[in-house]
């Protein structure tokens, strides 16, 4: 399924409960209550089916009207981007922790991806992060050829890079550039293959934290998926 039916423009976030003078009005107990709602089962929901999930399908998980999604989000656009720039915090928070708390590159960056396998957050990256294109004999990666790591199809060989522009999303500037670090360090130990990027390693946390319904199964898979995935990222003596 590809991301595309989700446009996301650069206009800045709508924030609810917003007055005239642009300060934020408290919302009444049971509006943030929905709002609480709405936000969980929009993680729910996008990580399940992916960000092409319908608004409905939100509101039917958070038990509310869709009129009150509406409300509280005018478009699909706002939600979407609300969730993936909470996410997106999120995984940059993880992977700052796991820099300053390893002294050694490889135990850092292992810790950053099951860190954030564990929490889910792979599913709900932005698209553009996770945008790759396949480049081709003599060209440039394919721009359609965007979808979200679990449901791309298989795409043979190729060089995976992320598509131009990804860092202009609020907060993924800041994601790459703590990732990238956590990269560096390990590849100049020696520790990790020469040719992994950043952009393989955001891959990596999206494809090992698949969605199944039993919790006990999806974490033993997602735990033996990322064994598999790290064991083939890092680096061998020749």
């Amino acid at each position: 399924m590809h991301v595309q039916d989700t446009h996301w423009s650069a206009a800045p976030l709508a924030s609810a409960g917003r007055t005239g003078g642009g300060r934020a009005a408290p919302l009444r107990v049971d509006a943030q209550r929905n709002l609480e709602h709405v936000l969980r089962a929009a993680r729910e929901v996008f990580g399940e089916l992916g960000y092409g999930a319908p608004m409905e399908d939100v509101a039917r998980r958070a038990r509310v009207g869709v009129g009150t999604v509406y409300r509280r989000f005018p478009s699909k656009d706002v939600l979407v981007r609300r969730i993936a720039e909470e996410e997106t915090a999120r995984l940059t928070e993880q992977a700052r922790t796991a820099l300053g708390q390893e002294d050694e590159p490889w135990s850092a960056l292992s810790r950053f991806l099951r860190t954030s396998v564990a929490s889910g957050a792979g599913r709900l990256l932005p698209p553009q992060v996770l945008r790759v294109g396949v480049a081709e004999e003599g060209g440039t990666p394919a721009a359609d050829e965007a979808r979200v790591p679990q449901q791309r199809s298989q795409a043979g060989a190729g060089e995976l890079r992320l598509a131009e522009g990804a860092g202009g999303e609020p907060g993924t500037a800041a994601l790459l550039d703590v990732v990238g670090r956590l990269v560096e360090r390990a590849r100049a130990a020696g520790e990790l293959r020469a040719d992994v990027s950043v952009s393989d390693v955001l891959l990596v946390i999206a494809t090992a934290a698949p969605s199944l319904p039993d919790a006990a199964q999806q974490a033993a898979a997602s735990a033996r998926l990322l064994d598999i995935l790290l064991e083939g990222l890092r680096s061998r003596p020749a």
